[in-house]
């Protein structure tokens, strides 16, 4: 199966959207300290975030890597097949980008980091481009694309929470 959008990787690239793509960027602080960058980082690698932001999660592999074809369900009825592009294990950053294939109802990208800065504190970055694929998207338009930030706030709030720091 293809991807179905022709610049595989972008959010690798700062910044970047391709032409005819929205793109989304959301930084959410998660905690302070090495411990909770190895939780957050193990969280994000393993699809344990987004079972804990409550959607489906069926995967080839149990830790995201590139090439691993990953299927994210919403209340069992929408599917959203996606393959991982690109992972990053750092000292100071993890995590991975899936692109969609035929099927999900967006076409894009979007990418999961984990990052601890200077100071010692540790964000998720979700960063995406995309646009609708389906009808259903296509017709739910302003409204669709609300859905699509809510998952990525509802990402950083799942992931305060398996992190435990109370202060975030």
């Amino acid at each position: 199966m293809s991807f179905t959008y022709e610049d595989v990787g972008a959010t690798r690239k700062p910044g970047h959207c391709p032409e005819g793509f929205r793109p989304l960027h959301l930084r959410t602080r998660i905690g302070e300290g090495h411990e909770v960058f190895r939780r957050a980082a193990e969280a994000v690698l393993t699809w344990e975030m987004h079972r804990a932001a409550g959607l489906g999660v069926i995967a080839a592999e149990a830790r995201a890597a590139a090439g691993v074809d990953v299927t994210v369900t919403l209340g069992g009825v929408i599917k959203a097949p996606c393959r991982v592009v690109w992972t990053v294990e750092e000292h100071r950053r993890a995590g991975w980008a899936y692109g969609t294939l035929p099927g999900h109802p967006e076409c894009g990208e979007e990418s999961f980091v984990v990052d601890r800065t200077g100071d010692g504190t540790v964000w998720l970055t979700i960063t995406a481009f995309s646009r609708p694929a389906k009808w259903y998207t296509k017709a739910g338009g302003p409204a669709a694309r609300g859905l699509q930030h809510a998952y990525a706030r509802r990402c950083g709030a799942a992931l305060q929470r398996l992190c435990g720091d109370e202060d975030s």
